[in-house]
């Protein structure tokens, strides 16, 4: 009879530490499906016991990623080129003509990313990349119309994270600061 008791407490302890084990697994990793065998033996019948637990694990939905770290080109271009734009033309100013070229910087002459841009009547101004990342040296230069800039600037030297709004609000107060867009 003891021995019946000892059996049962050995198997009801298994059983135990089978489903703490399978609870604390269930929780650490997402799992579709688990099933879990035991077997029980009580003397001298065997049963097999099939336990199914199902776990729904909601699919996270990707983000998107920020506009920062999009494709150079596709930041400059579908981004903020137009978002300088329309910035620009809320202060009441036209934009003749604004891109993105792989040409020589002005002044310094060499080679790297320019956003050119003639606002209407008012300045021109060259934003540039030395490389195709938002992150790499940039600079800037300004001349009133029809001129040529004499002057190469730094532009956004010692900001760690570069942001779209970012670099809009650092090209309008440049420009302001010149009192080229408004007055001071």
């Amino acid at each position: 009879m003891e021995e019946n008791l000892d059996k049962n407490n050995d198997v009801n302890k298994e059983i135990s530490d089978n489903t703490t084990k399978s609870n604390s697994e269930e929780i650490k990793g997402p799992k579709s499906e688990k099933v879990i065998n035991m077997d029980i033996n009580n003397g001298d019948s065997a049963t097999k016991g099939n336990i199914k637990s199902e776990i729904n694990t909601p699919e996270k939905p990707k983000k998107e990623l920020p506009v920062e770290k999009k494709p150079f080109q596709e930041f400059i271009n579908m981004h903020l080129i137009p978002s300088l734009t329309e910035e620009i033309n809320q202060r009441g100013l036209e934009i003749n003509n604004i891109n993105l070229t792989n040409t020589n910087r002005p002044i310094a002459g060499d080679k790297c990313w320019v956003i050119n841009c003639e606002i209407k009547d008012t300045c021109n101004f060259w934003l540039s990349f030395e490389k195709d990342d938002i992150s790499s040296l940039k600079s800037i230069s300004l001349s009133k119309p029809n001129q040529q800039p004499s002057i190469i600037e730094s532009f956004l030297i010692d900001e760690k994270r570069i942001t779209l709004k970012l670099i809009i609000s650092r090209v309008l107060q440049r420009l302001n600061g010149q009192k080229l867009i408004g007055v001071n």
